[in-house]
């Protein structure tokens, strides 16, 4: 019996083994659901270069950052610039850096005083006071919706939530850059790959 198991065990294993060969999808998955989040990010910035600066730099409304030309630049083009890197798989472990700090810096900066939670659920262990607060202004705003408006319309494509803009997408996308930075572009589909068959094959080799 024993043996069966162990045997069976090993024909599992040699199976999953095999799918190390296509061990690049993962890295390729990462880059595909990164990029247009973080070029969405940096493209607004850019097209509303002036604002973003004026919040960048206002400390009672904003986030009271020195120079906050150069840093709204820094950020936009690490974002744009990096997603569009991260699509084709170029630079991924060296673009991975500026871009994690760029999450860092957000996550201490805008979301970090909030919590948690991206929208506000009075259900989840992770609420705060503040998302617990929110619970009952959420019920407000649903009544007067349902008393004022056709309820069933405005919310067909999605339930009214309060935005509590906590640190948890900053977080996530932090944790998947970190991933990038220590399995690089992938095998296969990514030109960091290629670049690195040909110009350091006993690194591809390895």
């Amino acid at each position: 019996m024993a043996n069966a198991l162990i045997n069976t065990y090993n024909k599992v294993h040699d199976v999953l083994d095999y799918t190390r060969q296509m061990d690049g999808l993962a890295p390729l998955l990462l880059r595909l659901y990164l990029a247009p989040v973080l070029m969405q990010a940096g493209y607004n910035k850019l097209s509303h270069f002036e604002d973003t600066a004026a919040w960048f730099g206002n400390p009672e409304w904003g986030l009271g950052l020195p120079m906050p030309e150069v840093m709204a630049a820094l950020a936009a083009g690490t974002e744009f610039f990096g997603g569009l890197a991260l699509i084709i798989g170029f630079a991924t472990r060296w673009i991975s850096i500026p871009l994690m700090v760029t999450m860092l810096v957000a996550a201490l900066t805008v979301h970090w005083e909030n919590g948690w939670l991206a929208i506000s659920d009075a259900s989840s262990w992770l609420a705060n006071d503040r998302v617990m607060e929110a619970a009952e202004r959420l019920d407000r705003v649903k009544s007067i919706l349902r008393e004022n408006g056709n309820y069933s319309w405005l919310t067909g494509r999605g339930s009214v939530v309060i935005l509590n803009n906590g640190i948890e997408f900053a977080a996530t996308y932090f944790i998947m850059l970190l991933a990038l930075f220590f399995t690089g572009g992938g095998r296969y589909f990514s030109v960091d790959y290629w670049l690195a068959k040909k110009f350091r094959p006993q690194a591809v080799e390895s």
